[in-house]
């Protein structure tokens, strides 16, 4: 059986659906990636047209359906010591506060599947010394969470990673784990993840002194990305750092910080 062609009508609804639900902008060059992730729900619901697959969604009687469409429509591309520049100045950031014996908590907004997270796990391990630290990793994809609690990852994917660092907080595969690599236990139960939609008001996860909302706006138009910095930098303490992506800025975006560096800005 041949999957059902999608209409520029569909497509255009799943345009809609994704933008209310996540606040991401899917250009019309993105109608074959859609098609083409949707095409296995389709089938797996044993489904027609998109269009029916579209009913379902919006007839509330399968929420899980749909958080795996959000999954599905939502990239996520991301890997270890990615723009390191933000990793050096993590570092410097965190001695200074270990030297003022001052706990740090580091919020990875878009942590997809964990390499983010991991990195500035190992980057605070090795400055904190005995001061407290703590990294939360938020998604609002389910599925890539799931991935990064594992902290499993392909070996291709670690070559950023300097080589004490892998040594000393990463393990090799072996047997059936051939060609993995591990995310070592005690680095992994420093670092929670939770599942937030940063397009609705976020929940109680309290306050940070370093936030990363890195590569994410490049999907958002002006309005959700206003919403969503205003929303972060309600959780970022007075003189924190956010750090986004190099190729984005927040001029236009919010007064609310000064840049410190490129794509580094500390809230007034």
């Amino acid at each position: 059986m041949h999957d059902p062609a999608i209409t520029e009508r569909e497509f255009e609804r799943f345009q809609r659906f994704i933008h209310e639900a996540a606040g991401i902008r899917l250009s019309p060059a993105k109608k074959a990636l859609v098609s083409g992730r949707l095409s296995r729900r389709l089938r797996e619901h044993a489904l027609g047209s998109y269009d029916e697959y579209y009913r379902l969604l919006a007839s509330g009687e399968q929420p899980g359906e749909v958080q795996t469409a959000i999954d599905l429509l939502t990239t996520n591309e991301t890997y270890f010591f990615r723009e390191p520049r933000h990793f050096e100045l993590l570092d410097r950031l965190a001695r200074e506060a270990s030297a003022a014996a001052r706990p740090l908590r580091v919020w990875s907004a878009a942590s997809s599947s964990g390499e983010e997270c991991y990195t500035i796990a190992m980057v605070l391990a090795e400055a904190m010394g005995s001061t407290p630290w703590e990294v939360l990793g938020t998604d609002i994809s389910t599925r890539v969470l799931e991935r990064a609690r594992q902290g499993l990852y392909p070996l291709d994917r670690t070559d950023g990673i300097p080589p004490a660092l892998l040594k000393r907080y990463c393990l090799r595969g072996t047997g059936k784990a051939e060609g993995l690599l591990l995310v070592s236990r005690a680095l992994r139960e420093r670092v929670r993840f939770a599942q937030v939609n940063l397009n609705r008001p976020l929940p109680a996860i309290g306050r940070f002194d370093i936030v990363f909302l890195r590569n994410v706006m490049i999907y958002f138009d002006a309005g959700t990305k206003r919403d969503i910095v205003a929303r972060v930098l309600g959780q970022l303490e007075p003189g924190g750092h956010l750090m986004i992506g190099h190729s984005e800025t927040l001029h236009g975006v919010s007064d609310a910080v000064r840049q410190v560096a490129p794509s580094t800005y500390v809230k007034r």
